[in-house]
């Protein structure tokens, strides 16, 4: 923890209110708030799911990974990379940005992760990027570092099961640089088959998956 405080990217603006402290693309944010966790996921073919008869969360359809080879924890500013591996996950899925319908942010709450990703999620989506809701699960539960994917993969599938679009909390001024919709506050309705999940690691290091609902796979 004194390793990100020296690095000035932990919150430490909100001691007194710390469930507001992790607040991804609001105005206000200034930084992360560290979190831990654990999540498992079982992987295998479908035709083994379905005879063994348990339910399917989901389907893996594509991924890709790219590394700025910029800086040693900062992202590059003109977030190319990140776009480039959101654009090869969806282009590995047999998709097109069109058939996208939510995107689990990587949303730290720092001032430099959320702003290029907004940027890099409009380069890899294009005009689709306005209408794709998206929402960060680190509002919620804070940065659990390694398990932040893991985390990501589990609110989106589970958000998919349900019905709905999970909140970005604490979402309260909106950056003006952070100009999509983030689902603010409150989880909404609806029904998504294709989901990214984003992921932005130190080293620059760049994930994105995509999956499809369980509940759309062919019976």
């Amino acid at each position: 923890m004194t390793g990100f405080a020296l690095m000035k990217i932990l919150s430490s603006s909100f001691q007194d209110r710390p469930a507001a402290a992790s607040r991804p693309f609001d105005a206000a944010r200034d930084g992360f708030v560290l979190g831990e966790g654990a999540w498992l996921f079982i992987l295998e073919e479908l035709s083994r799911a379905r005879a063994r008869g348990v339910r399917v969360y989901g389907e893996i359809l594509g991924y890709a990974a790219t590394c700025d080879a910029y800086h040693r924890v900062r992202l590059d500013e003109s977030g190319e990379e990140p776009a480039r591996a959101i654009a090869g996950a969806v282009a590995d899925a047999g998709l097109s940005p069109s058939d996208v319908g939510y995107v689990q942010y990587h949303g730290t709450s720092t001032l430099l992760n959320d702003r290029i990703e907004t940027r890099a999620t409009r380069t890899a989506l294009g005009g689709r990027a306005a209408t794709v809701p998206g929402s960060s699960v680190k509002s919620q539960i804070g940065h659990p570092q390694g398990a932040s994917g893991a985390a990501g993969l589990a609110a989106t599938l589970l958000a998919m099961a349900g019905g709905f679009l999970p909140a970005t909390l604490n979402l309260e001024t909106p950056d003006p640089e952070c100009d999509l919709d983030y689902v603010p506050n409150a989880p909404r309705e609806a029904e998504v088959e294709f989901a990214v999940v984003n992921g932005i690691a130190f080293g620059s290091k760049n994930t994105a998956l995509v999956v499809r609902n369980g509940r759309s796979l062919p019976r």
